[in-house]
């Protein structure tokens, strides 16, 4: 992709621009000109990208004498927390950060989800923008304004709904990750044609050795069009049901009330990746709606097969998993999902056609992970 693509947001309150571009972050100045006047920047980041990818951008940034002044947080899913949040919130503040002023995520979705908590209630709502570092951020978590950080009972339970102005996608910054943080945001990317576009399964399928293979313009194309694809699918499902009121919203969620439970029970740390407990999270939706006789056979093992070329978990074992399905459910009433005392579940009848399920028997899932775990 050598020039530009936008996708807009298209909601009824604010809409905003998802601009992609190969080798943005060099060439993102015109995109942030309107917003700089009569207004600052502040810019919040993670350990990780302030050594890869920052000083670049700061470079960049004040060569065309615009000055940013950041805010490191720890990396990691862990620092998603209230201490961490009180100390930005009072680094905003004690900044003189102004309600038209413009926060900076800079990062992956950690970054963007406890920056837009604190835009969202510094002087009740500032202006923030995404630019995501990771294909995880890209393609999910800095679309849609979901902000939040995590509770001792789970994740994601504290937060909001606050969208951003823009979205800076720049495909390039992807070369800076790890193989395993590729694979994890590739979860994600999967996830849209699972949801409700079977077609683009097919393509991930097709296109799988050409996304992780060598640097090429092949490859960068091939990138670019999952991102694309992705957040168009995010955009208009976001459009539809924006606080997530209709239903619409939730079919996102496949494979994360799984999968938060595994990453609940591997304490929110790096033995499991957010986009490692989304991919486990969705074999097992579609494992279980096989056992539920909702979905044809073999569905999830198709799955499973595709994930573990990118070398993702595709069983139990592959993440050491040692509890039981109790235990798992105990962690899925923590989720912010419950409604009524009931949890809903994204189940699905094929690849492709994902719904939402208000009436599973909670015995019937735990009689399903504890076979999954005796099968390992």
């Amino acid at each position: 992709m050598t020039s530009s693509e936008s996708v807009n947001v298209a909601l009824s309150g604010k809409s905003y621009d998802i601009i992609i571009e190969d080798g943005l972050l060099s060439n993102c100045v015109h995109f942030l000109a309107d917003k700089a006047r009569d207004a600052r920047f502040c810019l919040i980041t993670d350990e990780n990208v302030a050594k890869h990818i920052l000083p670049q951008f700061q470079a960049y940034m004040t060569s065309h004498s615009i000055a940013i002044k950041p805010y490191i947080l720890p990396a990691g899913e862990t620092a998603k927390n209230w201490d961490n949040l009180q100390s930005l919130c009072e680094w905003l503040i004690e900044n003189g950060v102004e309600r038209n002023d413009h926060i900076l995520a800079l990062g992956g979705g950690v970054v963007g989800d406890i920056t837009g908590f604190a835009a969202h209630i510094i002087k009740r709502g500032c202006n923030f923008i995404q630019i995501p570092t990771t294909l995880l951020a890209q393609v999910d978590s800095s679309v849609g304004g979901k902000t939040a950080i995590n509770s001792a009972n789970g994740k994601n339970l504290v937060g909001a709904f606050h969208q951003p102005s823009l979205v800076l996608i720049d495909p390039s910054v992807l070369d800076s990750l790890s193989e395993r943080e590729l694979a994890a945001g590739f979860a994600e990317v999967v996830k849209y044609g699972l949801i409700q576009d079977a077609e683009f399964f097919q393509w991930c399928e097709d296109n799988i050795e050409t996304f992780f293979g060598k640097e090429g313009a092949d490859r960068a194309a091939v990138r670019s069009y999952a991102i694309k694809k992705s957040v168009e699918a995010k955009a208009a499902i976001v459009a539809a049901d924006e606080e997530e009121r209709s239903g619409v919203r939730a079919l996102l969620n496949l494979g994360h009330t799984f999968g938060h439970a595994l990453e609940a029970e591997t304490g929110f740390s790096d033995k499991l990746l957010h986009g490692e407990g989304v991919a486990m999270g969705m074999i097992l939706a579609f494992g279980f709606s096989e056992a539920q006789n909702l979905c044809p056979t073999g569905r999830a093992n198709r799955i499973a097969t595709l994930l573990a070329k990118a070398k993702l978990p595709s069983t139990l074992s592959d993440i050491d998993m040692q509890t039981d399905g109790k235990t798992l459910v105990h962690h899925m009433l923590h989720d912010k999902k419950m409604s009524a005392g009931k949890l809903p579940f994204l189940l699905a009848h094929d690849i492709g056609q994902t719904f939402l399920a208000h009436d599973i028997d909670l015995k019937e899932v735990i009689i399903f992970l504890d076979e999954m775990m005796t099968a390992q």
